[in-house]
């Protein structure tokens, strides 16, 4: 029978502190390391947008490798845990040397030193993120429970990117009218490594003694995984939406800075345009929790897209609207941010379950792999996109000792990536969104009608 019993305050929330690992790693790279190589480094766009999509795209092949291997290992603290450990110790180190260029160091030489260390963190991502997600289906049985989780993930995750969002640009020395200073960016590396390492400890203790409810057995081989993923439309659809939609919001990410900095002509911005994001996104998370619960998870989904469609809309004008028009065209995107960031990852997990009750098997770790792997090449293609919309745009790189006047050309193309692009994105993923067909009363059916459990996982 399966466990319907809510987990307990200390797994629930303890699980959700992972986000902070997660979402600040997602954000300060998306927010800074491009600025970092053009504005600092003095990399040209194109190579700097090329250099901080490669390492990312790798993921496309690792994450869902990863997620095979952990559904196959056999281990004392389960399948998943050994992996986040790995994950745990290799990204803070990484991360800090990203940011940590030898004083002295730009151009190729700074490139590939910053591909290097963006590549190994992006491992490290990758072993800690892709178990984290598949430990969450394994947690609980139940579509609601799952939802409640999400909930507290993203109420962390916002956090996190609000903390991280705020701190950083801080820390680098930014808002005095440059683009900040090597020292400051070093010093920057250090204190979100840090913050980083904590969320993932704090993870690994909180659900140290958890059981696993969904017990399955483990599948045969990465061919029989993959094509398990393929023959579940529900999750094919939805990864299809949610990696548009990571593409878009990595988009804006990108430019909050080149807007700020060059458009608003006021570094410190960064700091008011991420507020505007965010703490809207913490405040309308209630509301989308109870729309999921009230109208379903997909009709909520696609309301949510659709503020976050006409916040990126409105800032598709930005250069003809007042600065507060910009502020609240920001916030209006932020109320959509939250339930973009909550509800199909939930969805998510229920086809992971759903895959569990039909065919008796673990296969949460491929699929949660295949997931990150798509939303991780999203959030790589956005800066990348960027760098090449500045590239043919003429923007000017510098090494951070003094302002560079850019042409009107890069100012539109700042603003095409910031608000048109995304916005653009978001109604490309709309169909997709639609055609999940997976609704919380058929997964309840499914578990009901379970078939037997073909093995037992460790």
């Amino acid at each position: 029978m399966p466990d319907t019993h809510a987990l307990s305050s200390r797994v629930r929330i303890g699980y959700a502190l992972g986000s902070i690992s997660t979402g600040t790693f997602t954000t300060v790279p998306g927010l800074l390391l491009l600025y970092y190589l053009t504005d600092v480094l003095g990399v040209a766009a194109g190579v700097a947008g090329l250099l901080v999509f490669l390492p990312k795209a790798w993921d496309l092949l690792l994450n869902p490798w990863i997620g095979g291997l952990s559904d196959r290992t056999v281990h004392r603290w389960g399948p998943r845990r050994p992996w986040m450990v790995s994950g745990a110790v290799l990204l803070p180190l990484c991360f800090a040397g990203i940011f940590a260029a030898p004083p002295g160091l730009g151009g190729g030489w700074a490139a590939g030193y910053v591909a290097l260390l963006f590549l190994l963190s992006a491992v490290g991502y990758a072993c800690f993120q892709v178990p984290y997600v598949a430990l969450a289906a394994e947690l609980t049985a139940e579509p609601d429970e799952r939802a409640r989780i999400s909930s507290w993930r993203v109420v962390f995750l916002g956090a996190a990117i609000l903390l991280s969002g705020v701190l950083a640009p801080m820390l680098t020395g930014a808002g005095d009218g440059t683009a900040g200073t090597r020292g400051g960016y070093r010093l920057m590396g250090v204190v979100v490594a840090v913050l980083i390492a904590a969320g993932m400890v704090s993870v690994l203790l909180a659900t140290a003694r958890s059981p696993v409810v969904v017990r399955t057995a483990r599948e045969a081989g990465p061919g029989a995984l993959l094509r398990a993923v393929r023959g579940n439309r529900s999750f094919g659809v939805l990864l299809a939406a949610n990696t548009v939609q990571s593409l878009a919001t990595g988009l804006m990410l990108a430019g909050v800075q080149y807007f700020a900095t060059h458009v608003l002509e006021r570094p410190s911005a960064t700091t008011v345009l991420f507020a505007c994001l965010i703490v809207p996104s913490l405040l309308a998370m209630p509301l989308w929790t109870a729309s999921g619960r009230r109208l379903g998870k997909k009709r909520a989904a696609l309301g949510a897209s659709a503020f976050f469609l006409a916040g990126t809309s409105a800032l598709a004008f930005a250069r003809a609207l007042p600065e507060a028009g910009v502020y609240a065209a920001v916030a209006l995107a932020g109320v959509g941010y939250a339930g973009m960031q909550m509800l199909p990852l939930a969805m998510m997990g229920d086809t992971v379950a759903a895959d569990a009750h039909l065919s008796g098997r673990r296969r949460a770790g491929v699929f949660t792999g295949v997931w990150a792997a798509g939303e991780t090449l999203g959030m790589a293609i956005g800066p990348g996109l960027l760098g090449l919309l500045l590239a043919l745009g003429g923007f000017i790189s510098s090494d951070g000792a003094e302002r560079v006047v850019q042409p009107d050309s890069a100012l539109t193309a700042i603003v095409i990536g910031f608000g048109a692009l995304p916005a653009l994105l978001l109604l490309i993923s709309l169909p997709l969104l639609a055609r999940y067909d997976l609704t919380e009363d058929r997964l309840r059916a499914l578990r009901d009608a379970a078939v037997p459990v073909a093995g037992r996982a460790e």
